[in-house]
């Protein structure tokens, strides 16, 4: 469900340019065996448009006539999709998974949705947020359901180097719901204009890196050519607790790089961190193409996947989501 805050408040309130009003959640509760979506992912019913998506094809209708009842008698609703099921309209899911789904109705004026509401602009302004989701099952043979929906602050990706890479970049991660900030201590190339959405920090990145906020979700991105800076930023981005610190550049430029940050003092298991050539091996180019080479990598490194095609492994493709 907050995953979705930003657009179920625009669609309770009415500022989506449509008269305000009750709104049908269905948000996933539980997963066993493969399914496209993870827990928490939610789709939602007004009455006649669809916000989100859970899993795609015919699962999507069905849940929106279910949510039709849930609006028409404002009971909570707990049912499920297998790909043996013949009960919620008799729909399966064609990758052999089964969903376990809640819709409940949301009233922006009702006092017992005022919490959840709350979470949501909660969720919605970037905070950290938690929403209880509890139901009666739907079907004879379930219980009920309790499910904690929670999100936190976007995680942050910081890139060095203000250039057309930096800008394919910053564009793809913020598709991904990342926090960019964009750092370079030309104020001529660091512009609103050339980096919509991100943050902006016009300053020598060194002491950038030393003074802001890094944690362990946060990803950081050399993609500068300079000699006065670059190894001095990577040697603090390494001994930061950042989860991923990777570096544009060359073979050559990458082993200039690694001696620079010896003689720095950054010790091996750091420097063993980088990710130098960044990126995968996908044959890109282009800025659009290298940002998703290294996006890509970020994805495979937070996750720890096998980084082979699917095509040549065995076993359910979601298997680690639904983990």
């Amino acid at each position: 469900m907050l995953e979705l805050a930003t657009r179920l408040l625009a669609r309770l309130d009415g500022s989506d340019q449509r008269p305000g009003g009750p709104i049908v959640v269905a948000t996933v509760v539980g997963i066993d065996g493969s399914s496209p979506r993870t827990l928490g992912t939610s789709m939602a019913w007004d009455g006649e448009s669809v916000i989100g998506s859970i899993a795609g094809g015919c699962v999507e209708g069905a849940t929106v006539e279910i949510a039709e009842r849930v609006l028409d008698d404002g009971r909570t609703r707990t049912v499920e999709f297998g790909v043996s099921d013949e009960a919620a309209l008799g729909v399966g899911l064609s990758c052999g998974g089964l969903l376990r789904i809640h819709l409940a109705l949301l009233r922006p004026d009702a006092a017992a949705d005022a919490a959840t509401i709350a979470e949501l602009r909660r969720a919605a302004s970037g905070q950290s947020a938690r929403v209880s989701l509890t139901a009666q099952g739907y079907r004879t043979d379930l219980c009920d359901a309790l499910y904690l929906d929670s999100r936190t602050p976007p995680a942050r990706m910081i890139i060095v180097g203000a250039m057309e890479y930096s800008t394919a970049l910053s564009n793809a991660a913020q598709v991904l719901g990342y926090e960019v900030t964009v750092c370079d201590p030309r104020e001529l190339f660091t512009t609103a204009a050339r980096f919509p959405g991100a943050e902006l920090a016009v300053e020598w990145p060194p002491e950038y890196l030393e003074r802001t906020v890094i944690d362990g979700r946060s990803v950081i991105c050399l993609l500068s050519h300079d000699d006065r800076f670059d190894a001095d930023a990577l040697a603090v981005a390494l001994r930061s607790p950042a989860g991923y610190v990777g570096a544009m550049g060359s073979r050559r430029t990458h082993a200039q790089r690694m001696d620079a940050l010896r003689e720095l003092g950054v010790e091996p298991e750091a420097l063993a961190r980088l990710h130098s050539p960044i990126g995968l091996d996908l044959g890109a180019s282009t800025p659009e193409e290298t940002a998703v080479s290294i996006i890509a990598e970020v994805l495979a490194d937070r996750t720890a996947a096998s980084r082979r095609p699917l095509s040549v492994l065995d076993g359910a493709i979601h298997a680690r989501a639904a983990s």
